[in-house]
Parts: C-alpha cells; sequence; structure tokens
C-alpha cells in the first residue's frame, strides 16, 4: 500500500482543524488546535511509508473522536438550555 500524498495529508490536517473551531468552549478550541498543529509540525519529516501510514490512521481516529466531542457537547447545551427554558416557564 502506498503512503498517502501530500493532498491528502493536509486535507486531513485541515479538517482537524476545521471541526475544532466548532468547539464552542474556548479553552477546548484552542487545546485542539495547538495539539493539531504540534502533532503535525512534529513528525512533517517522516519519510517512511508505513509510519505515515500509521500516523495518517491515527490522526482519522482523532478526527472522529474531536466530531464525537464537538457534537456531545452541542447535545449537552442544548439539553441545559431546554432545562432551563422548561424551569423558567410559567
Amino acid at each position: 500500500m502506498a503512503a498517502p500524498g501530500r493532498a491528502q495529508v493536509l486535507a486531513l490536517y485541515r479538517a482537524m482543524l476545521r471541526e475544532s473551531q466548532r468547539f464552542s468552549a474556548y479553552s477546548y478550541r484552542t487545546y485542539a488546535i495547538r495539539r493539531i498543529r504540534d502533532a503535525f509540525r512534529e513528525n512533517k519529516d517522516v519519510k517512511d511509508p508505513v509510519e505515515i501510514q500509521a500516523l495518517v490512521n491515527k490522526a482519522k481516529r482523532d478526527l472522529g473522536m474531536i466530531r464525537r466531542q464537538v457534537n456531545e457537547v452541542d447535545v449537552t447545551l442544548i439539553q441545559d438550555q431546554v432545562k432551563i427554558f422548561c424551569s423558567n416557564s410559567y
């Protein structure tokens, strides 16, 4: 299996940054963005195709985790807002 190309890696990087922007909490958002940038910078000189593929697979799993976390936070916020609205209604 050939190693992922530069375009695929950059698309994954951009997707991770874009999803991280959806965190409503500033601290989560900045932490995620900082960790993504640091991880990609740290591994920018990797040449081994097997290692590159492993890193891409890990990044894809991490992207899925970010997406789940963003959605969970959104659902939790909506539930909290509904509870507040219902408790304040007459």
